[in-house]
């Protein structure tokens, strides 16, 4: 704006010359100051038909006044001289005000405007034997043999008290003002290194996250693979056995499980495809009915329901159509059926049994995941979704269901709820029907 640079003449400064940016402002005011003054003073003397000395002397200031804002704005090392002439320019021109007014004309309530000038321009040291000249060249008005003095001595004492009395307060305001300021200074640079070292440490934190989840990640693979591979293990194993007992194998058994084989490899690959892709948004989004879903989940299960005496019972009532994510949702749902079947067979439970169920709504859909493992204790609920955490001991990793639950928040902004009994547990997981 204009008036900023005005009073900055035209100067940018930077954050350490705020000072000098401080005195550059008041130097401006002062010379603004000044030159109010004296062509107020020229024209009044003027009009008025006396003094004309004075007027010329008052507008001969003026003009110097405009060289001086000149200066400023040639060069920034010019302040120290440009100093010096306001100063002696307001302590001359109060002086001569004292030698030839009277007190009628109230020029002497100029005075009051020293303090300000004198103590923003120059330095305590400096300003002081200003302020002398100016105290003793009024109090010795009275008594020069050269001028008559309109004022008397008690009516210069009492200027000099009041112009005492008001530098003084303005002298101690300043020096509160350069307090505060050297203060906020100080604090802005301890705030600027303590940023700087905050900055150093995000970057080795950030740098030790990357870390961390790689090797999360790598776990997290291991994971979902361990299943998977097992499938693959045993339909061969059950083909083998099949073969070394004498069996024979039809030919679509063969078909069947090389199938599942070729089905099972495909999701491995689209599992690292996805940990590729994990954070990274554009995932391809996929029209499915969740009943064919659910059946792929079973598939990839079932070479391992026969090594054991879990069953799987899956309920639904007719086609429901969702737009999703079709790996990540198979991830989720494999994470917790295979908890729910390794608890079924650790605990050797009767009747062993995973029942999932579909529960339409508006612009969802819950799947029930129940079964009859007992439950989980209470003092572990809480803790299940947290990442290392098992119940399994040196069998469990810790990462399946608290990738799961981070998958349904950050892939389909929902999450999974939990309930357990002494009877057994239900996971709800809630998908919705198209996403964004």
């Amino acid at each position: 704006m204009f008036i900023d640079n005005f009073f900055t003449s035209g100067w940018h400064f930077k954050k350490a010359e705020r000072d000098l940016m401080s005195k550059f402002q008041m130097m401006n005011v002062g010379i603004l100051l000044s030159s109010i003054a004296v062509l107020y003073g020229s024209i009044l003397n003027i009009l008025e038909g006396e003094y004309y000395t004075l007027a010329a002397i008052e507008f001969l200031l003026f003009i110097v006044n405009i060289f001086l804002a000149l200066l400023l704005r040639k060069d920034k090392k010019y302040y120290d001289f440009v100093s010096i002439m306001v100063t002696a320019q307001f302590t001359f021109l109060l002086i001569l005000l004292i030698y030839v007014s009277s007190p009628q004309e109230m020029k002497h309530t100029w005075f009051y405007t020293y303090p300000i000038i004198i103590l923003y321009l120059k330095n305590e040291k400096q300003a002081l034997p200003w302020f002398m000249l100016l105290i003793s060249m009024i109090l010795f008005a009275p008594f020069n043999p050269f001028f008559h003095t309109a004022y008397s001595f008690f009516q210069l004492f009492y200027i000099s008290f009041v112009l005492v009395v008001v530098s003084t307060i303005v002298y101690f305001y300043k020096v509160r003002i350069d307090q505060a300021r050297h203060l906020i200074i100080s604090q802005e640079k301890q705030l600027s290194k303590k940023v700087e070292e905050l900055t150093q440490k995000d970057r080795l934190l950030s740098i030790q996250s990357r870390q961390a989840v790689m090797g999360e990640m790598i776990s997290m693979i291991a994971h979902q693979w361990r299943q998977p591979l097992s499938t693959v293990t045993l339909s061969i194993s059950n083909l083998q056995v099949k073969k070394l007992l004498g069996e024979k194998i039809e030919e679509p058994e063969y078909d069947e499980t090389f199938e599942n084989i070729s089905e099972t490899i495909l999701y491995l690959s689209q599992t690292i495809d996805d940990f590729q892709t994990y954070f990274r948004p554009g995932k391809e989004i996929t029209t499915i009915d969740i009943r064919e879903l659910m059946h792929k989940v079973i598939t990839f299960i079932e070479p391992r329901l026969k090594k054991t005496d879990v069953t799987i019972e899956f309920r639904a009532e007719g086609a429901i159509i969702i737009d999703t994510y079709v790996n990540e949702l198979i991830q989720v749902l494999l994470n917790i059926v295979n908890n729910a079947v390794d608890e079924l067979h650790d605990r050797e439970i009767k009747d062993a049994k995973v029942k999932i169920t579909l529960h339409e709504r508006e612009s969802e859909v819950a799947i029930d995941i129940i079964d009859n493992a007992g439950g989980i204790a209470k003092e572990y609920i809480d803790q299940i979704f947290e990442p290392y955490f098992s119940t399994k001991g040196k069998n469990g990793t810790g990462l399946g269901l608290y990738m799961s639950q981070m998958i349904m928040q950050k892939q389909f902004h929902t999450k999974i709820d939990v309930k357990s009994s002494s009877k057994g547990s239900i996971f709800t997981i809630v998908v919705p029907k198209k996403l964004a």
